[in-house]
C-alpha cells in the first residue's frame, strides 16, 4: 500500500487510459483526486498518462490492468483499488465496447461482449464497491450514451446495453441512498468512433445538433467532476452532454 492521503479523494476510473477516460482522469486529478487508472490492453497509454499525472503531483496515480469480461476480475479490481491508498470515494465506469450490429448479422458473441462490458461489468463493480463507498459517503458515475434513450441505427445491441446501464444507474441510486449517490453522464457527439471516415454521416449528425459542433472530451470530464464534487444533492440523474442533440435527434 502506498502512503495514505487522507485529504484527497480516491477515484477508480475504468477505461482510463484513452479518449474520454483519460480526460476524466486528468480533470479529477487536477481537482486534487488520486487516480486509480484501469486499463485492459492500453498499457503504454496508461503508463504514459500515469507518468504525466505523477509528474504533476507525486504518488497520485496508479495503474491496474483487468479484463472486465472476466467476472472474477471485477471484485479483485475494486479490492486492489482500495488497497492503493486505503480507501475509495468514487467509481467512474467509463470503459465501454462499441461496434455496429445490424439486426440480420447479430451473434450471441456480440450480444455477450456488449452487454458484459457496458452493463454487467459496471453493475458488479458497483456491487463490489458498495461497502467502501458507504463507509466514505462516496458516489458512482456511469458513462451512458444519448442513444440509451433513442437507439442508434444498426446498433441495437449497443443501444440496448447502454439502456440497461441507464436503468442500472437509476436503480442503484434508489437502493444505495442515502449513503451513496449514483448518477450518469450521457455523451453525444464528442469523439467519432475510431476509423470512422464517413464524412457525410458526420455532417448529417452535426446538422441535428443545435450548437452545430461536436463537443470535447473535457466537456464529459467536467460533467463527471460536477456530479462527483459539486452536486451533493443530486442522485439518480443522467446528464446529457450533447450540445442539445437530444432535442432534435
Amino acid at each position: 500500500m502506498t502512503d495514505p492521503v487522507p485529504h484527497n479523494k480516491v477515484v477508480l476510473v475504468t477505461g482510463g487510459a484513452r479518449r474520454l477516460g483519460a480526460a476524466i482522469c486528468r480533470e479529477l486529478h487536477h481537482c486534487g483526486c488520486c487516480i486509480v487508472l484501469h486499463y485492459r490492453k492500453s498499457e503504454q497509454a496508461a503508463q504514459q498518462l500515469a507518468t504525466e499525472l505523477n509528474g504533476l503531483r507525486q504518488n497520485s496515480c496508479v495503474t491496474l490492468a483487468a479484463d472486465l469480461s472476466d467476472g472474477n476480475a471485477l471484485s479483485n479490481l475494486v479490492t486492489q483499488a482500495i488497497d492503493c491508498w486505503g480507501g475509495l470515494d468514487c467509481l467512474v465506469n467509463s470503459a465501454s465496447a462499441f461496434f455496429p450490429t445490424p439486426v440480420a448479422d447479430i451473434t450471441e458473441q456480440q450480444w455477450h461482449e456488449l452487454m458484459t462490458i457496458n452493463a454487467k461489468a459496471p453493475l458488479f463493480l458497483a456491487q463490489a464497491s458498495v461497502p467502501e463507498l458507504k463507509r466514505r459517503q462516496g458516489c458512482i458515475i456511469n458513462i451512458v450514451d444519448i442513444h440509451a434513450e433513442r437507439p442508434m441505427r444498426k446498433h441495437p445491441v449497443y443501444s440496448a446495453s447502454k439502456s440497461a446501464l441507464a436503468a442500472i444507474t437509476r436503480s442503484l441510486a434508489r437502493e444505495l441512498a442515502p449513503e451513496i449517490r449514483v448518477n450518469g453522464v450521457a455523451p453525444g457527439a464528442i469523439l467519432w468512433p475510431e476509423n470512422d471516415e464517413n464524412q457525410a454521416r458526420k455532417e448529417s449528425i452535426l446538422q441535428r445538433i443545435p450548437l452545430q459542433r461536436t463537443g470535447e472530451p473535457d466537456d464529459i470530464a467536467r460533467a463527471v467532476r460536477f456530479l462527483m464534487l459539486e452536486a451533493p444533492y443530486i442522485t439518480g440523474q443522467i446528464l446529457a452532454v450533447d450540445g442539445g442533440r437530444n432535442l432534435n435527434i
